[in-house]
């Protein structure tokens, strides 16, 4: 249970004596009670859920609505997960039963002790939530033999969001050819979907009757075991970065169990993406693939040509004058919940006035993980889309994360803080190759040496020069602003999609 956050404004002889979940006209939680309650929230480790509180002499009403703007965006469900009501209240009501708000998100209320939380789920119906029910879909859907749809059905990071080179990807079919209708499978309502496209959520009996029927599928990760190729559909396998770090067959200790896995995962893509010829040969043997691999840059870094992060500067609500870095480690596997290995509040701190870093977790550290909170850092785990981050940031902090290879697209500073580079390339995963020889920009271990290096980025700009024109050469060749269409007019031409 997570313990109760309290309100300094809120007095300790608060009870609740009365607990609803409405699920119209806004999905909400309302709590009532005596005592004098100053305001009200619920807090995820991610999110923050504002309330408001009616107080009327001894007896209060505070409801907070399940719904919330994200980074400026739509009014969308909130993301999945446990939020704590941030009222140090007994609690002698009742609980209510769970709530369904159709298409939008299941919430129930749990207690223990004087804590309250609410747990926030997708908007499964009783016939598709729970193993039981899911593995009578999976059995239907296996057994199935639909018709093909003209359509695409698109996937990034697990549904987690509507990003990547899938994005990309679906923009180029919304411009170019609008009357294909795009499905977007996403882990829950709270994900954004692109302009005109359709969210399918996991699970859910949409869901596996769009997989199992649509034509295309446009994914950057695996589609793990509940996938079945159907004969008449083309799987797109787009990858979510070029690698310095060995992945699948490849990696330190590859089990025979995750051997097998890998070879049955492989044999369910069609084509895959390569953003240069690094990676179409880490491709080849890492995952041992034998259809064609297509070598057109990255879509994501499409936007990244000639980009303007002015717009993005605004919606994080950063000054013009102010330099902002953006510091995006990868995962450790022996530790995936851990993102701030820089301690990027005290290193902030030793920048002086006027620099603000963005700190982004690697996608694997989204669930897992809690926000970074301080004055001079903004946790940007949760944007959809790191591709604006680059465009917002100045330069560049990172490890061995496969965002090296995207930022280059942009030309501006990079720096590598590596506190742990024997450990990760000799034992962890391994390199592909020499990160020091081959790096833009600074490999670094201790935090003091990394700040006077971005204090003076223009010297360090200067000496890394050539460098950087070789790694954009090397790694950023077809990266033009014009991948999405090459690739898109790839796949009518192959008749993948009609």
């Amino acid at each position: 249970m997570t313990a109760s956050l309290p309100l300094d404004s809120s007095s300790p002889a608060t009870t609740i004596d009365s607990i609803a979940v409405e699920a119209a006209p806004v999905p909400r939680l309302v709590v009532s009670g005596t005592g004098r309650v100053a305001g009200v929230m619920l807090r995820g480790p991610r999110q923050d859920l504002p309330g408001t509180v009616e107080q009327a002499g001894e007896r209060f009403t505070a409801t907070v609505p399940l719904l919330v703007s994200r980074w400026g965006g739509p009014v969308l469900p909130a993301p999945s997960g446990s939020y704590a009501l941030a009222l140090d209240a007994a609690v002698i009501a009742p609980l209510p039963d769970p709530v369904l708000a159709a298409g939008l998100l299941r919430a129930e209320v749990v207690a223990g002790g004087s804590s309250l939380t609410v747990d926030v789920s997708a908007p499964l119906t009783d016939d598709e939530r729970g193993p039981q029910a899911q593995a009578a879909l999976e059995a239907r859907y296996r057994s199935a033999k639909p018709a093909p749809i003209n359509a695409v059905f698109f996937e990034s990071f697990y549904g987690q969001s509507a990003t990547c080179n899938p994005l990309a990807i679906d923009r180029e079919f919304a411009a170019t050819r609008p009357e294909v209708p795009r499905y977007w499978s996403v882990v829950d309502a709270s994900v954004e979907v692109p302009q005109g496209s359709i969210a399918v959520i996991e699970g859910s009996a949409e869901w596996w009757r769009i997989r199992g029927s649509a034509r295309l599928l446009v994914v950057n990760d695996w589609l793990r075991n509940r996938y079945r190729r159907r004969s008449f559909q083309t799987v797109l396998q787009t990858w979510h970065g070029t690698p310095l770090k060995k992945i699948a067959l490849a990696r330190p200790g590859v089990t025979l169990r995750a051997a097998l896995a890998t070879v049955r995962e492989r044999g369910r893509w069609n084509i895959m993406l390569a953003q240069n010829q690094h990676s179409a040969s880490v491709f080849r043997s890492a995952y041992a693939f034998l259809g064609p691999i297509w070598q057109e840059g990255y879509p994501r870094d499409d936007a990244l040509v000639g980009g303007n992060g002015a717009s993005i500067r605004e919606r994080l609500g950063i000054a013009d004058d102010v330099t902002v870095l953006l510091y995006a480690p990868t995962w450790r596997d022996d530790r995936p919940e851990h993102v701030d290995h820089l301690e990027v509040a005290a290193f902030t701190d030793a920048l002086g006035p006027g620099y603000i870093t963005l700190i982004r977790g690697h996608s694997r550290t989204l669930l897992p993980g809690r926000d970074v909170r301080a004055s001079n850092v903004l946790d940007v785990t949760g944007y959809p889309d790191v591709s604006e981050l680059f465009l917002a940031a100045d330069a560049l902090i990172t490890d061995y994360s496969s965002v090296m290879f995207d930022y280059s697209v942009t030309g501006k500073p990079m720096f590598f803080f590596a506190p742990d580079l024997e450990h990760y390339r000799e034992q962890l995963r391994g390199f592909y190759f020499d990160l020091d020889e081959a790096a833009p920009g600074p490999v670094v271990q201790n935090a003091s040496e990394l700040v006077d290096l971005v204090l003076d980025r223009e010297r360090v700009g200067v000496e890394y020069a050539d460098k950087y024109v070789a790694w954009q050469e090397r790694f950023n060749p077809r990266d033009d602003g014009r991948s999405a269409e090459r690739i898109v007019a790839r796949l009518v031409a192959r008749k993948a999609i009609g």
